[in-house]
């Protein structure tokens, strides 16, 4: 149940993280909106990690396959493209976006058991949940 919990909590902070992310933009820039995001996390991550963690900081760089270190580059891209999409959309509609590409892109990782996941049978109750979502897209902008 707590996983149920963090994942809202998370969905919730995405949204908010995009709205307050898309006005630093409007002051600035969106690659300085973009770096200022990231240098605060990376601030807040040593703060935590030297209170709490304090393991080996190098570790990380012994997963394999390396393309897996590529974590950050994709949090700069999901940073800008969170902001165009927000900024171009409206923040409704661009999560909308977001979630299902998420969960289209989720489910086709489980498919293919992809990047060291545990492969998952494919079942038509979660391609109709799929499609129920697009369904949902199209209701929400139906004008």
């Amino acid at each position: 149940m707590i996983g149920f919990f963090i994942a809202v909590f998370s969905g919730a902070l995405m949204s908010l993280q995009g709205v307050f992310n898309t006005q630093v933009t409007k002051s600035s820039s969106i690659w300085t909106a973009n770096a200022f995001v990231q240098f605060t996390a990376f601030l807040v991550c040593m703060l935590v990690w030297a209170t709490t963690d304090r393991s080996n900081l190098l570790g990380v760089f012994r997963v394999e396959p390396k393309y897996m270190l590529l974590g950050g580059v994709m949090g700069a891209a999901i940073t800008w493209t969170v902001i165009k999409s927000m900024d171009m959309l409206g923040p409704a509609k661009a999560v909308l976006f977001i979630v299902v590409a998420q969960i289209a892109t989720a489910y086709l990782i489980e498919l293919f058991g992809a990047f060291g996941t545990q492969h998952q049978p494919f079942m038509w109750r979660k391609a109709i949940g799929l499609i129920v979502a697009i369904a949902g897209i199209v209701v929400f902008k139906w004008e």
